[in-house]
């Protein structure tokens, strides 16, 4: 045998060991961490959150305002009045009237409560309605979990498809090695020609090079995964193969209860909850809006000396004051040129649409629903027909390897039944994971992928 396949050999025994020492990471395992870590999730809480916050007491405009004001000014003055051609009793000119640095503040505060006793019921309508956002919310934000569990299951059946493929390769690639071996000892004894060795090399050559492929999507399948896990895109681990599948009379209950657990209708019949407050809200234009207020507000005035009549200085003063005010108001818009009819027909219209797409939606969910049936059971059968093929091929190539061990087939004819088998086992994966992902796209329409144990 050559240093090349010595080598090869070494490389993949070696990437046995370390895959043999790797965590298994299992279905749960691996929902959990996306469920925490995804980037997607996350932004999909977060906007439930923001929703949340909306939908809450200090955002429904129920509680009244308050609000506190002050100020403060600071004057100061310098004068100089002038009386030309103005005399003193005496006969002597009147002196000019000069005031400097007369200083002048005044000081206030107010505080001032203001509540909405009736808005037309808008306020009432209009927090039903930020309820029903929340509750759109929390849908679409399920719905981007979902979407995220398939995401997360489709690379992970196809990590577990490939870990299969791999073990299936590294027995083909053995089974090649040692008909090496028994070439070489065949042709020292002159039972067969230096071709068969050839032939030998040339398989085990390919085999190896299929071997590596294999092991090169994996590793990329893993980094894949880690992606939507959001964790370290070299953390290795191993998968779960074991794949189970849901009974048919559970699929059908799951089927029947559609309509009910459908995210998308059920978005829509929230959607159709929000047209109708909205159509509710803009009625509330028609009636009037009646409110409290009260201020309770405190002034100080302290002004300075200034001149007033000739020749005469008024003292400055200081002045208090505090004053307590209450009041209702009463705001009716009798004609607004026809703006609140308008938006009442629109809202009208726009819930009118809502039903239309319901009703497009409930039955777009039917086709699909029975398309993935079909697809389910479709693949559910090729899986079946594939692991009998298995077992066919496998007896196949038993009988095989004893007549090309006997020496009654050719080294040729032998390959042949190992690469049916080769085959028939990688499709006997595909098929399996296929059908799993076919069950899951269904589970996803019926509404119940969340609900299921994986």
């Amino acid at each position: 045998m050559g240093y090349k396949y010595i080598i090869a050999g070494l490389l993949i025994g070696f990437c046995g060991v370390v895959s043999a020492q790797e965590r298994l990471l299992s279905k749960d395992a691996a929902v959990s961490l996306a469920l925490e870590n995804n980037f997607g999730i996350k932004v999909a809480k977060n906007q439930v959150a923001i929703a949340d916050n909306n939908a809450g007491i200090l955002n429904s405009g129920y509680l009244p305002s308050f609000t506190g004001t002050a100020g403060a000014t600071y004057n100061e003055l310098n004068s100089n009045t002038e009386y030309p051609g103005q005399f003193e009793s005496n006969g002597s000119p009147r002196p000019d009237l000069e005031i400097n640095d007369a200083e002048s503040q005044s000081y206030n505060a107010a505080l001032r409560l203001d509540y909405t006793l009736f808005d037309g019921m808008g306020r009432r309508y209009n927090f039903k309605r930020l309820k029903e956002q929340y509750q759109l919310s929390e849908l679409q934000a399920r719905e981007t979990i979902e979407n995220t569990i398939l995401q997360l299951f489709s690379v992970y059946y196809e990590i577990a498809r490939l870990t299969e493929n791999e073990n299936v390769l590294r027995q083909a690639l053995e089974i090649s090695k040692q008909r090496i071996k028994r070439a070489e000892y065949s042709f020292e004894y002159g039972q067969n020609t230096k071709l068969d060795i050839l032939n030998a090399q040339v398989d085990v050559t390919n085999d190896s090079i299929s071997l590596m492929n294999v092991q090169q999507n994996l590793a990329n399948a893993k980094r894949d995964l880690n992606v939507v896990l959001n964790q370290n895109l070299n953390e290795t681990f191993v998968v779960d193969t074991l794949v189970s599948f849901i009974p048919r009379l559970q699929l059908e209950d799951y089927i029947a209860q559609s309509k009910e657990n459908n995210v998308a209708i059920l978005q829509t019949e929230r959607n159709m909850a929000i047209n109708e407050y909205d159509i509710k809200v803009n009625r509330s234009g028609y009636l009037p809006t009646v409110g409290l207020s009260g201020s309770y507000g405190w002034n100080l005035n302290q002004s300075a000396a200034t001149s007033f009549l000739p020749g005469q200085i008024i003292p400055g003063s200081n002045r208090n004051s505090l004053n307590l005010a209450l009041g209702a108001n009463l705001t009716w818009n009798l004609f607004d040129g026809g703006g609140t009819t308008v938006r009442v027909k629109n809202a009208k219209i726009a819930y009118e649409n809502q039903e239309i797409f319901k009703e497009q939606v409930i039955m777009e969910v039917d086709r699909d629903i029975l398309n993935a049936l079909g697809i389910y059971e479709n693949r559910l059968q090729i899986f079946q027909i594939q692991e009998q093929n298995v077992v066919t091929n496998q007896n196949n190539f038993e009988r095989s390897k004893e007549q090309f061990q006997l020496g009654r087939i050719t080294s040729i004819e032998f390959r042949q039944a190992q690469i049916n088998l080769l085959n028939a086992q990688t499709n006997k994966n595909l098929a399996k994971y296929d059908a799993k992902l076919a069950e899951l796209q269904l589970l996803q329409l019926t509404g119940q992928l969340l609900s299921v144990e994986f």
